[in-house]
């Protein structure tokens, strides 16, 4: 009998970052409030991504644009893990914004759980950073679905790999 298979995974797509954050520089250079701030966001390798500016109003300003352009692109807020705002060179201020990618563990863990106690007829397991479920049957995954979307682990999912094996 068939096996059918979903993977639990947690990835930001950092192309849609990079565009997202060229369109916010390009706002921020044009609009008034925010013209000879000295505004930027760059991203910081692969994991993280750096707002700065003069003060915090004005970076706060930046962080609605920057977040308007990730929406826009499909990227999800929740994926981001804001850090604190620093006093950084020259009187200006910056912040770090961390991308979640992955599952955590505990996350991971509570996710197992929570398929463990709905009695429903499918295995779940943890593979490094994702979730893997599987079953039988194709409806039963997707009751599996519902139910992990009804729940709010506090992270951004996403169901992909979905196959027959």
């Amino acid at each position: 009998m068939p096996e059918n298979t979903f993977d639990i995974v947690s990835r930001v797509d950092l192309q849609e970052v990079n565009n997202a954050i060229q369109q916010t520089m390009k706002e921020v250079r044009q609009r008034f409030d925010l013209k000879n701030s000295k505004s930027e966001v760059w991203l910081e390798g692969k994991e993280k991504l750096v707002l700065a500016s003069t003060d915090e109003f004005k970076l706060r300003a930046v962080n609605e644009v920057l977040q308007q352009k990730l929406v826009k692109r499909g990227v999800p807020l929740k994926a981001l893990n804001y850090g604190k705002v620093e006093p950084a060179a020259g009187s200006s201020v910056r912040q770090e914004v961390a991308f979640q990618q992955g599952i955590p563990i505990e996350k991971a863990r509570e996710m197992v759980k929570l398929i463990k106690q709905s009695k429903l007829k499918v295995q779940a397991s943890i593979q490094g950073d994702m979730v893997r479920v599987s079953g039988r049957d194709r409806d039963t995954l997707q009751d599996a679905i519902r139910l992990l979307k009804e729940q709010d682990f506090g992270i951004d999912m996403q169901f992909a790999n979905y196959r027959t094996v």
